[in-house]
Parts: structure tokens; C-alpha cells; sequence
């Protein structure tokens, strides 16, 4: 048993080391910010001077799917990456509400602890509000006239993508990924024994993804998105089975100033992962072009 123990403690350690390095590649730093009773890890990168992008991760992510795009982004603009609360390295109470609209507030008191430029450009996630410089939405969730995977149809299915035992993880890189980048065994054995860890949160989260469709209709949904003034970028993948590709469309046409999609031939429903050279330089092009 001490051998198996030194054996997992070894992978474990070996594990982060990997991630750092990635990070310290992608050109960010490893950070943590107390903010109440969430102790925030984040990474960071990038001049402090220039603008300031908010990569955000997706349910069951962490800051770390976001690495491959950074690298692309420190040297233009100040990057900052967190582990939303319960995911990854941030760490919040055994009760905490997991709820879109808590998480909402927590994300802007980080903002304002770690003394962030107000006037962000936000990736992954809509905030809402004036505060926010551009969106970027990347196989965005929401409810879509033209939904037509079952887990936009019944967000209760979310619940088979939820990690829960050894096998699982290639189960879901398989169903989220048309084209898997390499990841070395090691590193996918130690993913996967952290999103077993998570695994109670995420089905939290999945409640509370089920509680809110059954809040809005599509045509609610649409009132909402009608009402961002933003300019927002688009990113999908054609292949997506998650959300499917139509919602790319209907999102553009809800919108009052996005750019046409871009939509990538052979990619899933994570282009950061698949295909982070093919979205990041477009991106790149669409911020430029912001005041």
C-alpha cells in the first residue's frame, strides 16, 4: 500500500509539473487570490499595460484548456485565466452555491480583487453589462430554435458527460473531440482522477444547467441575446455533437454586432483544444479592429 501511495503521489506531483510547464510555455504564471471564501487560482500573462482578455473554461474545464490559445494572446494583450470555483485549483466551502447567477457575482468580485481593468474583453462566458469590452463564444451553450442534440434537447444528458470512473475520460474526449490533440497517458490517467475528484461538483452544475433551461424558451433566450451591445466573435465547430452547429448561425443573426462565424471543417466542440491555431489568429484580427 506505502508503494502504490508513493507510486500516486509521484504521478500527482509529475502531473503538475507538467502543467506548469505548459503554462510557463503559453507564457502565464500560476497566481491565487483569497476573496472571501473562495481562494481563486489563475493564471496570468502577458503586459500588465495592454489590454485585458478573461479566458473562461466550460463546465468540467479548467484554466489549463485554455493554454494552447494563450500562447498565442500573452504577447499582444494581459491574459488572465482562473479555475472557476469548484473546478480545478480554486477551492470553495463543502455548501457553496453553485448557481449561473452566484457564480456570476463571485467572477465580478474577483475582477474587482485582483484589480482588473473593468473594460474587459471576456472569452467563453457573457457577463453582461457595460463592462464588457468584446465577447468571444466558443460552441456557446444556450436555447436554441435550433437545437438538435440531445443534450440541448434534454440538458439532463449533460449527466453522461460527467467523469465518474476510470474509462470515462476517453469516453467523453472521444464525444467532445473530432480531432484530439495528443495528450501523453500520464497526463490523461491524472485529468481523469481530477474530474473523478470534481465529479459531485459538476453534477451540481449540470442541476443547475437544467434549472435555467427549464426557465427560458428559445424566444426568451433570444430577448436576452438581442440585448448585448457588444461586438462578439463566434467560434464553432461543424462537428460539434454537444451544440450543434445551427446555434452558430441563430446566435449571429440574434446579435446586434457579431461577425460572421467561424466555423471550422473536422473540429468538434472544443476548437481551443483542436484547433487553437486555426480560431486564435482570426481572433486576434477581430480585436485589433475594436476601439
Amino acid at each position: 500500500m506505502l508503494l502504490v501511495s508513493l507510486s500516486s503521489h509521484a504521478a500527482e506531483l509529475n502531473f503538475r509539473h507538467i502543467l506548469q510547464q505548459e503554462r510557463s510555455w503559453a507564457g502565464l504564471s500560476s497566481k491565487k487570490l483569497k476573496v472571501n471564501e473562495i481562494e481563486w487560482s489563475y493564471s496570468e500573462g502577458g503586459d500588465l499595460a495592454k489590454p485585458t482578455l478573461l479566458l473562461l473554461h466550460g463546465l468540467s474545464g479548467t484554466r489549463d484548456n485554455w493554454n494552447r490559445v494563450a500562447r498565442y494572446l500573452t504577447p499582444h494583450y494581459h491574459v488572465i485565466i482562473p479555475d472557476l470555483p469548484a473546478y480545478g485549483e480554486t477551492l470553495v466551502p463543502t455548501d457553496f452555491d453553485l448557481s449561473i447567477p452566484n457564480l456570476a457575482e463571485k467572477l465580478r468580485r474577483f475582477i474587482d480583487a485582483a484589480q482588473l481593468n473593468p473594460n474587459l474583453h471576456i472569452a467563453g462566458h457573457s457577463m453582461g453589462g457595460a463592462e464588457v469590452k468584446s465577447l468571444l463564444l466558443v460552441d456557446s451553450a444556450g436555447v436554441y430554435q435550433s437545437a438538435n442534440t440531445p443534450y440541448l434537447k434534454d440538458m439532463t444528458h449533460l449527466n453522461d458527460l460527467v467523469v465518474r470512473k476510470a474509462g470515462d475520460f476517453d469516453k467523453l474526449m472521444n464525444l467532445v473531440m473530432q480531432s484530439q490533440p495528443f495528450i501523453p497517458v500520464e497526463l490523461r490517467v491524472a485529468q481523469e482522477k481530477l474530474m473523478i475528484q470534481q465529479s459531485s461538483n459538476t453534477y451540481k452544475m449540470v442541476e443547475q444547467l437544467v434549472t435555467m433551461s427549464k426557465l427560458y424558451t428559445p424566444d426568451s433566450f433570444a430577448l436576452i441575446v438581442r440585448g448585448l451591445e457588444q461586438p462578439v466573435f463566434i467560434v464553432w465547430g461543424k462537428q460539434d455533437r454537444i451544440i450543434n452547429v445551427e446555434a452558430a448561425y441563430e446566435l449571429k443573426n440574434l446579435l446586434k454586432n457579431a461577425a460572421p462565424p467561424l466555423l471550422l471543417e473536422g473540429i468538434g466542440h472544443m476548437p481551443i483544444l483542436e484547433a487553437e491555431q486555426l480560431m486564435v489568429q482570426p481572433y486576434l484580427k477581430f480585436l485589433q479592429k475594436i476601439k
